[in-house]
């Protein structure tokens, strides 16, 4: 079990981790060993979240979501496969930290006073001046 929140936690049977060989610098130690992992985790077929999660955390992977529904989380910056495990699955665990935290309510703004009046003031002296371009005489 992966404790997420107090209420979210993941089975370990819903994670799949491969490994691949990562790019880059390294000399013959990165030609031979598989150090990259690559994590999937099945967003829409988990059970362990609920629909509000499940959305936020669709509309947070962004393209790393496959059409299936699937997050596929890369790691490959240490040339460890233990630390490039930890670092993956910390991320996964963020990621899903973050979705569950639902979004605040955005709390409608009134004008101030002062900030009317100055609208007015300024609309009232735009009204001046496009009247002085006219040419019609004051009444």
């Amino acid at each position: 079990m992966i404790r997420i929140t107090h209420r979210i936690s993941l089975d370990d049977d819903e994670i799949e981790e491969t490994f691949v060989r990562a790019s880059g610098p390294g000399g013959q130690h990165v030609n031979k060993t598989e150090t990259a992992v690559q994590l999937r985790f099945n967003v829409r077929q988990s059970p362990n979240l609920s629909d509000d999660v499940r959305r936020r955390l669709e509309r947070l992977a962004g393209n790393r979501l496959t059409q299936d529904g699937v997050l596929i989380l890369v790691a490959d910056g240490h040339r460890s496969q233990k630390r490039n495990r930890e670092a993956v699955l910390e991320r996964l665990i963020e990621l899903i930290r973050e979705a569950s935290i639902p979004p605040t309510p955005r709390r409608p703004t009134k004008p101030t006073f002062g900030s009317k009046q100055r609208r007015l003031e300024a609309k009232g002296q735009r009204s001046d001046i496009k009247r002085l371009r006219s040419g019609k005489p004051d009444v």
